[in-house]
Parts: structure tokens; sequence; C-alpha cells
């Protein structure tokens, strides 16, 4: 069972005007969600929490301008520094929203921090969750944690004694609320993959403060990307070649809303159809060229019938694809072609992955 939304396409431009409205309004109202955030504390002895209704409106109005999917939160307490956090919550396509957002903030950020994705928090995995009319003491959640080297990632069991009370939505925003406080969002994305929920304690069950230290180990071994290889047969029968980057996390590169293919033809084949020299030479330098460019990485490379296609993705503020026209035109095999889409979810590459 998936905990996370449907990948959304998103553009990113369309949303900048939005995102430069955003912090001139900030500018001005940052000092009146400071004074409600610094209210006197009320009959409890607590200090106020929650900004007023109108202030809430404003905020989620402006961050709605940017994309409607988009969520806030607005943290840091006591004697941490205020944060305002813009998250896509768990949504690819949003990512790179996110990202601008962040990067488009004022340099005099007034003591203030800000995130575009939710960060961990152990503190909050021993507090109250309270969803609905139900409250969740967070200290009761265990996990059964399976590592999957094969994919790089962790799968998780997730159990709360109440879960037997509650109906499976809100099973399920328990279960991603302590994930994130645990691992941090983009971690979560990264090495967190099937997440189920059980209505018994796993065996060998963990606290959630655990779940970082199974994540350093399954990741430990991918600190550095490699190359999977497969073959196949290309529509006309000949034997084909596909290498992919792995692992590849879209949340490394949040920038990267723009797939773009480069497709080359190669004059030196054997009798399958595959490159040999000169031209394989010829390929491996082109390939030199593209790891040398700013704001684009090389996720996969499919060969076979006489063409070689390079998948990318690329910042399309950078001004690479103009470079990548560039590099294809002086291929002097045959016409090379560029292709570029918008993909912030990176929807072309999933049928690669294992």
């Amino acid at each position: 069972m998936g905990i996370f939304r449907r990948p959304r396409e998103a553009s990113s431009s369309a949303a900048l005007p939005a995102i430069t409205e955003f912090w001139e309004w900030w500018v001005q109202a940052r000092p009146r969600i400071e004074a409600a955030l610094s209210a006197a504390p009320g009959p409890d002895d607590h200090p106020a929490e929650e900004l007023p209704a109108d202030l809430v409106d404003e905020l989620t109005s402006r961050v709605q301008k940017i994309d409607p999917e988009l969520q806030w939160e607005i943290g840091g307490a006591d004697d941490r520094a205020p944060t305002l956090t813009l998250t896509g919550g768990g949504d690819p396509g949003l990512r790179g929203l996110a990202e601008r957002w962040l990067r488009a903030a004022p340099r005099d950020t007034a003591g203030w921090r800000f995130f575009a994705a939710r960060q961990a928090d152990h503190e909050m995995l021993a507090q109250n969750l309270v969803l609905g009319d139900h409250e969740f003491d967070l200290e009761y959640v265990k996990l059964g944690l399976r590592a999957d080297a094969a994919q790089a990632r962790v799968h998780v069991t997730a159990y709360h004694p109440d879960f037997l009370f509650v109906p499976e939505e809100q099973q399920l925003q328990v279960a991603l609320h302590v994930l994130y406080w645990a691992l941090g969002e983009d971690d979560v994305a990264r090495w967190v993959g099937e997440v189920t929920i059980a209505m018994e304690a796993p065996v060998d069950a963990l606290p959630p403060s655990m779940l970082p230290v199974v994540v350093e180990q399954i990741a430990e071994p991918f600190e550095e990307a490699a190359w999977l290889t497969g073959e196949g047969r290309t529509p006309r029968g000949h034997p084909s070649r596909l290498e992919v980057r792995f692992p590849l996390h879209r949340q490394d590169f949040p920038l990267h809303d723009l797939h773009v293919s480069v497709s080359l033809p190669y004059a030196n084949s054997n009798p399958d159809r595959l490159p040999v020299e000169p031209s394989a030479g010829a390929l491996r330098r082109f390939e030199k060229k593209i790891a040398a460019l700013d704001g684009v990485v090389l996720a996969a490379k499919e060969t076979g019938d006489g063409l070689r296609v390079y998948h990318l993705y690329a910042d399309p503020d950078s001004g690479v694809v103009a470079r990548l026209d560039q590099l294809a035109a002086s291929w002097s095999e045959g016409k090379g072609k560029v292709v570029s889409v918008a993909d912030p979810s990176w929807r072309v590459l999933a049928p690669y992955l294992p």
C-alpha cells in the first residue's frame, strides 16, 4: 500500500511570478506572523501555537497561487528558530516548485529557516498526534523494517494499537507523519519502499527512531551511483542494450524538471547492429562531453539498431538544452536529434528502474 499521492505534472515557469509575489508578501506579513506566534500565553500557560484564521487564510492563498497542491507548515518553538516549510507532500512533480520557492527566499531571513521538504524531528516521535477526533500516543508506534538491497529500499510495516479503531486513511496519515519525523521527507522518498499497515506488532519491531540506522546501512553501498545493464530486443528483433544509473533520486536534482533525449545514429556496428569501433569510441567521447555540462544528469542509455539514445534530466533554466543541441549538431556519423519535454515527476524514467 502506498502512502504518497500520485505524481502530477506541474509547470515551474508558470509559478515563478507567484513565487516572487509570495516573498514580497512575506516581507510585509512577517512582523504580523511573528507577533501572532509570540502572543501571550493562554489560560493553560502554554504559548499560542496557531496563527489566527486571517493569517492562515492569507498564507494558504499565497501558497496555493504557486500550486494548489502545495502544503505549508510553520514550526519552531521554545529556543529553536521559527521555520516555514513548503512541501509537495511526497509528490515528486512538486519537488522542483518547492525548491524554486526556497531558492527565491530573501537574503535577510530575520532568523527564520525555510525548507522545501519536511525535516526529521525525533522530538515529535515522543509527542501525541491528533488526527480528527483521535489522539495517538506516538511512543506506541512500532515499525517492521525489511531491507531490499536489490532496490536500495527499506520496506516498512507500521503498527499502532489504536489502528484497530480508526479508518485506513488515518492509519496511513500516522505512518506518514512518523516516517517524516523519523527520517525527513526527502530521505523517505529516497530510501523507503512499500509501506503497509499492521494490526499486530511485527516480529522484531523497532521504534521509529531506529529507522535512520537501518536506512544508513542500506544506503552505504550506494554512496556512488553505478550502472545497471540489461539486454532485450528492438522492435525489429535485433539485440538491444539498456544501461540505467542506479540509484538515481529525484530529490538529489530538485530543479531538473525537464526530460531530454539525445538520439545519435552510429555508422559502425556488428552483425547484431550494436556499435563497434570507431563508433563505440566516438559515443564514449560524446558521453564525456555530456557529463561535463552543468545542469544535466545522465539517467539512462538505450542502444540498438544503429541508434544510441541518451535519457537526461535537466534544469530548464540552465540553458543546457541549447548546448546539447550544439553537441548533437557536431555528431559526425549522422543527424543527431534532441527532444525535450517537461517531466517534473520523472515518469519517463520509471519503466527503466528496477
